[in-house]
């Protein structure tokens, strides 16, 4: 990997990695709607508009590798998930097709699957069950990369991420979050192993409340290091007791509770 792009690049995720992938590979493109902060040495700085396919083709030119975490980062209505994260990660994808790029790491999403109750762990394997506009959009992403390995061979790891930051923040979080070093581990590997072709798999630390097994990161030498608990007592003190059920009950939380109007589960 001479050249790797980062789409979402003015991001939190994006700036975390842009650091810490700075140095790794010889050019960092950092791409975003907004500029992201200055180039330095070894970066190229880029703004561009997913939804523009000619703009998306310059934006692709000469990468081997993408980090695509553009688009509409929660829930939104249609028609800016449209463009966003239906039109955008086509565009993305297809670009990247007729450039000739090797390898996309695809930010994809927890709520995907969110609609899995959190009684239930998981696999990477199990039927998409979004809890949003926005899950369904991330579920589309992952389906497209399907079609983008089986027919033109780029090889693609789609990360389920949970939650990213410095640390978890409430209940929920105790379960899906993602320390930035395991995240970047994780990245690293879509890009780097030698036999991947697409792989789903959970952009989660090694929580012990974890709802995902995710078995299929490990197989491809995942090792996080971060786990969620040594923050447990601090935010099970500070987390209100009157939750949403619908939440509670649901690996999405609050995404599954916005809207809801179906009868609510049995316990």
């Amino acid at each position: 990997m001479q050249r790797v792009l980062i789409t979402g690049a003015a991001g939190g995720i994006g700036r975390a990695l842009r650091e810490r992938l700075r140095g790794v590979y010889p050019v960092l493109r950092l791409s975003d709607r907004v500029l992201p902060a200055p180039a330095r040495d070894g970066e190229e700085i880029d703004q561009t508009d997913l939804a523009d396919m000619a703009a998306v083709e310059r934006m692709v030119a000469n990468c081997d590798g993408i980090i695509h975490l553009g688009g509409q980062s929660g829930e939104a209505e249609w028609p800016v998930i449209l463009q966003s994260n239906i039109v955008g990660v086509f565009n993305v994808f297809e670009a990247a097709r007729r450039a000739g790029v090797r390898r996309i790491v695809m930010a994809t999403s927890n709520h995907a699957v969110g609609f899995y109750p959190r009684a239930q762990t998981i696999d990477h394997r199990v039927v998409p069950r979004p809890d949003s506009r926005y899950g369904v959009s991330k579920a589309f992403s992952e389906a497209l990369a399907s079609l983008y390995a089986d027919k033109h061979g780029i090889g693609f790891l789609c990360v389920r991420i949970g939650n990213f930051g410095d640390r978890p923040i409430d209940k929920r979080r105790l379960a899906i979050w993602i320390s930035p070093r395991d995240l970047t581990q994780l990245v690293r590997i879509g890009l780097e192993h030698p036999d991947l072709r697409y792989e789903i798999v959970y952009g989660v630390s090694n929580n012990r409340r974890s709802w995902y097994d995710n078995t299929n990161a490990y197989r491809l030498g995942y090792r996080p290091e971060d786990d969620s608990e040594a923050y447990a007592a601090a935010v099970l003190a500070a987390e209100p007791p009157d939750a949403d059920p619908i939440a509670e009950h649901y690996q999405g939380g609050t995404f599954c509770a916005a809207e809801y109007t179906a009868k609510a589960p049995s316990a």
